[in-house]
């Protein structure tokens, strides 16, 4: 075969071959895009009511962990330079912006709050998943703390904020335990969640695990009071096996 008709024929191969090549990139383009958004799509985007210490900590581990995350504030200017830091997946509104934003809230402003937060936006948290990882302090918070002792952190908290699908988590330890301890080798720092609709506590929990912890299911929000202030589980900076333990919970 003269050496000019062997080139020719060979480099229509590598046109052919090259041609496939592109068609299969653009066949795979769609399905790729449909993974993505499939993966996008698990990752619950989050609303932080209460972009304070514990609020900004937190959300700062989930907007790292993949999260779509709104930091709100009564005042959103003064959190341009949280969500500066933490890129493209983090911003700023208003409380009403992030109820509206969030699949899941996070809550954590001063105990005192949550009747203000519940009469305001009733109607915008019904059947959203909520956070709630406020403590209530008698010297802060006043008389609400007393009806905290009596009834139990969980169930007040559902009390004040009705109709949603609340969480107690996240209220145990110092938000620069959670900076510090994330993501850390195992055994992971154990942190406790209780709540009574299964599917919110599933939520929950692998949020837990998305930033960085082990979750131990304590039980329903009556169990909360468990690991509120003054708790068995509350300030207990141990592993999910120790905590299970410290409370007398079945292995897992």
């Amino acid at each position: 075969m003269p050496e000019h008709a062997f080139l020719d024929r060979r480099r229509r191969g590598l046109l052919v071959a090259g041609g496939t090549g592109v068609l299969a990139m653009a066949l795979l383009r769609p399905w790729r895009a449909l993974a993505q958004a499939a993966t996008d799509s698990a990752r619950p985007r989050i609303g932080i009511i209460g972009s304070g210490h514990l609020g900004g900590t937190v959300g700062g581990l989930w907007v790292k962990a993949g999260h779509p995350v709104l930091f709100s504030s009564r005042h959103p200017d003064e959190l341009k330079d949280l969500v500066a830091g933490l890129g493209p997946l983090a911003r700023a509104g208003t409380v009403a912006q992030a109820i509206d934003f969030g699949d899941v809230l996070f809550v954590a402003v001063p105990y005192g709050a949550l009747p203000q937060l519940g009469r305001d936006y009733s109607d915008a948290i019904r059947g959203k998943t909520v956070l709630d990882a406020c403590n209530a302090v008698a010297a802060r918070d006043g008389a609400i703390a007393d009806e905290v002792e009596r009834n139990g952190i969980g169930v007040t908290s559902q009390k004040y904020l009705p109709g949603s699908r609340l969480v107690r988590v996240f209220n145990t330890l110092s938000y620069t335990i959670f900076a510090r301890e994330a993501m850390r080798p195992d055994p992971r720092l154990a942190v406790p969640v209780a709540g009574d609709d299964l599917e919110a506590v599933r939520v929950a929990a692998a949020l837990v695990r998305d930033a960085g912890f082990e979750p131990v299911v304590v039980g329903k929000l009556a169990d909360a009071r468990r690991f509120q202030r003054g708790g068995p589980g509350y300030g207990q900076s141990m592993s999910a096996a120790e905590l299970r333990q410290k409370l007398s919970l079945a292995p897992s």
